[in-house]
């Protein structure tokens, strides 16, 4: 099955960082699955999911990924009017990464592995 970088986005690289945001809001910030479920917009059992790795298991970040979604968890904690807006403003961030690259080429085997389509 062909993929494009934007199905890649739907389907993997917004729900790790919900993933990504839910652990780190419980571990670092202590937050209750209900308040999870309130910033991000989805279910409380979605947020129950992520916290047992049941969903979005597919894309691991590198260290400096996981480090950028910190920071971004932060600014949502100490700004939750405007969570959204950093949502949306780290999906770009970490849109051409070379985690959300690699899963490309994993799932889709029509890429070519000397495919820049998604860092660019």
């Amino acid at each position: 099955m062909e993929l494009m970088p934007q199905e890649l986005e739907v389907w993997y690289l917004i729900p790790a960082i919900r993933r990504e945001l839910t652990r780190i809001f419980i571990l670092d910030f202590n937050l209750t699955q209900k308040q999870i479920s309130e910033i991000l917009g989805v279910t409380e059992s979605a947020i129950s999911q992520y916290q047992k790795s049941k969903r979005a298991q597919n894309l691991k970040f590198s260290k400096k990924e996981i480090e950028k979604i910190k920071k971004f968890a932060k600014k949502i904690i100490l700004d939750k009017r405007h969570s959204k807006e950093y949502f949306y403003k780290l999906c770009l961030d970490l849109r051409g990464t070379k985690s959300l690259c690699e899963l490309h080429k994993k799932q889709d085997k029509n890429v070519l592995k000397n495919c820049d389509l998604c860092l660019r």
